[in-house]
């Protein structure tokens, strides 16, 4: 089992094929695994050695039971691109794991090559604010929602309108969904680190190439929130998928592959 260490935190971390690497960080309470059914094999079909990371707090790295930080989580990517020592690397962060990517870009430009961005946010608008204290609720009261109330939760919440009226595929959700909900507890130490102060007027001091894709249909961080994290990166490209929500990279996958792709390739239109 690859490990790297930071902080005294082991970070489990799984590599797939050869060539150039790039570092995927992916959401909140998510394990790294979550990359592997589309992403993996799109990056190293087209020549990317790719390195998943189980963020610290997600099995099989370490717990972590004090509180941290997005800054934290930033750290923790740069000590496993050391770790590597391939850096600067290609980065892709998805949701929780691009916050984190954004900061790696300030902190630590000299380890980064290029970034992909998707569904991020550079501030905490009303209705984060108030999705992140619910679920901060759920999980300080230590009581875990129905497999199936979560599963329907989770649909209503992540996918598009064109899957939640598709009956057969939106079948096939909910049963996915049922057999691997995110426990609250073991995601606690991530839950309210989306809460942050308006980011963009420190991200016009990125000096790295980056592309940010936006979903459409994304009900937990809307488009224009993620267009914003754009138009404040100097030189950024924007991209938004159309009939998909906050799981768009699974939603659609070929789309999103593509933009990446494209972008890693140096083809960022």
């Amino acid at each position: 089992m690859p490990v790297a260490r930071t902080d005294g935190i082991r970070l489990h971390y799984d590599s797939y094929g050869t060539g150039a690497p790039v570092v995927m960080v992916t959401g909140t309470g998510a394990p790294g695994r979550v990359w592997r059914t589309h992403q993996v094999p799109a990056l190293t079909a087209a020549g990317h050695r790719v390195i998943t990371l189980d963020n610290r707090g997600i099995p099989p790295s370490d717990p972590c039971p004090e509180d941290f930080t997005l800054a934290d989580m930033a750290a923790d990517v740069a000590r496993l691109v050391e770790h590597l020592d391939e850096g600067p690397c290609r980065v892709v962060g998805y949701s929780l794991g691009a916050m984190a990517v954004q900061e790696l870009l300030l902190a630590r430009p000299d380890l980064v090559e290029r970034a992909v961005l998707i569904a991020t946010s550079g501030r905490a608008d009303a209705l984060t604010a108030a999705m992140t204290a619910a679920d901060m609720e759920l999980g300080d009261s230590g009581g875990k929602l129905p497999p199936r109330y979560a599963a329907y939760v989770q649909a209503l919440q992540n996918l598009s309108p064109r899957t939640l009226n598709d009956e057969e595929l939106l079948a096939d959700w909910l049963g996915v969904f049922e057999m691997s909900a995110v426990d609250p507890v073991a995601a606690r130490g991530q839950l309210g680190l989306a809460l942050i102060p308006d980011r963009r007027p420190a991200y016009r001091n990125i000096g790295r190439p980056c592309l940010v894709i936006g979903f459409q249909d994304d009900l937990v961080v809307r488009p224009h929130l993620s267009r914003e994290v754009a138009d404040s990166i100097p030189g950024a490209v924007y991209r938004e998928i159309p009939g998909c929500g906050h799981y768009g990279y699974l939603e659609r996958p070929a789309e999103v592959n593509s933009a990446i792709t494209e972008f890693l390739a140096g083809r960022p239109d």
